[in-house]
């Protein structure tokens, strides 16, 4: 068996993340620029972190959307445990950290 085929990538995991939508903003949040690092770690890269924050530090739905990341990142064929870490350093500016179609929606220039 060819375990580089089992090892999980950076690449792998920000492709699962790109269906994960912000939940008041229904906004992807790799667009949104919500996702600050993601890790992998474990002999075989199974061990994935995701370094994040929410648009508000007082987001209701946190817990819920914390979930659906950890969900999405455990469906990349090879994880074995998904970490998900919440930072507000640097705290979330879209009109920076957005990417340009976003900020054409949000109406940021």
């Amino acid at each position: 068996m060819n375990l580089a085929l089992l090892m999980p990538t950076v690449e792998q995991v920000r492709e699962a993340l790109v269906d994960v939508k912000d939940p008041e903003l229904n906004l992807g949040i790799l667009e949104l620029g919500l996702v600050y690092d993601i890790s992998t770690e474990g002999e075989n890269g199974e061990d994935v972190t995701v370094m994040m924050t929410l648009t508000s530090p007082m987001c209701p739905v946190g817990p819920m959307f914390m979930q659906s990341v950890k969900e999405h990142v455990l469906a990349v064929e090879g994880v074995k445990s998904a970490n998900v870490e919440i930072t507000f350093t640097p705290p979330w500016d879209p009109s920076t950290m957005a990417s340009d179609d976003v900020k054409a929606m949000l109406g940021i220039w």
